[in-house]
């Protein structure tokens, strides 16, 4: 896991805050490659459908969710979930004593005028500790104090007009009053150009790092991560990702914390 040198003193001030929260916490157990065996577990479910583990050799989800620290009994947003890809995974990932809620856009439910494709998910025994949540995205709230807020590919979506687009200082402001102190707000994204902001956000479904950071900064998040595990240097960031074919799109992953 690389950091940049512009964020180091960000990071470095909060890995001393996660040390602190992390004190009296036990470790998961161990498991493979720096993967918790509860996520290995995880992503290994038999239910998972075939369409799912396919595309797992380019999400890499067992070193996404190990990045992000999700932990047995933890409380987590599965942000914009789409057919639920993560929602599965989550929820095998925290277990019966956790909470996964699929939060799905209220505007796009009323541009799709039918159920959220996740819907069946939340429905399914197989994964009861997960609930739909559909509420407009610019006023974020759910009933709980959340552990971890996960938005895997979507950043570039709130960025859009199908979505408003997004009042992002509303909804990080409401993010991190959701989050518990602590607490952990995870972006995965196709990276854009440096400086291009949100210019290419509907276009090519791409979103400038440095601003994602800033925006998140801006609202008290701390930067405490940032991986490469997604990351593709060769790609130019000047045509639409495509993820998991030849050329993979290169992506970003950055955890923030919510400062106690």
């Amino acid at each position: 896991m690389r950091i940049s040198g512009l964020r180091a003193g960000a990071v470095a001030v909060g890995a001393a805050l996660i040390l602190s929260a992390c004190a009296t916490t036990p470790p998961p157990p161990p498991g493979i490659g720096g993967v918790p065996a509860h996520i290995i577990a995880a992503v290994s479910d038999p239910a998972r459908p075939g369409a799912d583990t396919a595309r797992d050799a380019a999400m890499m989800p067992s070193q996404l969710l190990a990045f992000a620290g999700v932990r047995p009994g933890a409380r987590v947003v599965d942000l914009i979930p789409a057919a639920g890809y993560f929602t599965r995974i989550l929820s095998k990932a925290v277990g019966p004593r956790g909470k996964v809620y699929a939060y799905v856009p209220d505007e796009l439910t009323k541009l799709a005028d039918r159920e959220p494709t996740v819907a069946p998910i939340t429905r399914d025994p197989n994964y009861a500790n997960t609930m739909l949540y559909v509420r407009n995205v610019s006023d974020f709230v759910v009933p709980e104090r959340l552990d971890l807020i996960f938005n895997g590919q979507h950043y570039h979506d709130m960025k859009s007009p199908i979505l408003g687009p997004v009042d992002m200082r509303k909804f990080h402001a409401q993010a991190f009053a959701a989050l518990k102190p602590g607490g952990t707000y995870v972006v995965v994204d196709f990276g854009g150009a440096p400086g291009s902001g949100a210019r290419d956000a509907a276009s090519l479904g791409r979103v400038d790092l440095a601003m994602v950071v800033a925006e998140a900064t801006a609202a008290g998040f701390i930067l405490t991560g940032e991986s490469t595990i997604l990351a593709d240097p060769t790609d130019p960031r000047t045509g639409r990702y495509q993820e998991g074919v030849a050329g993979k799109t290169d992506q970003f992953v950055l955890r923030f914390m919510r400062r106690r």
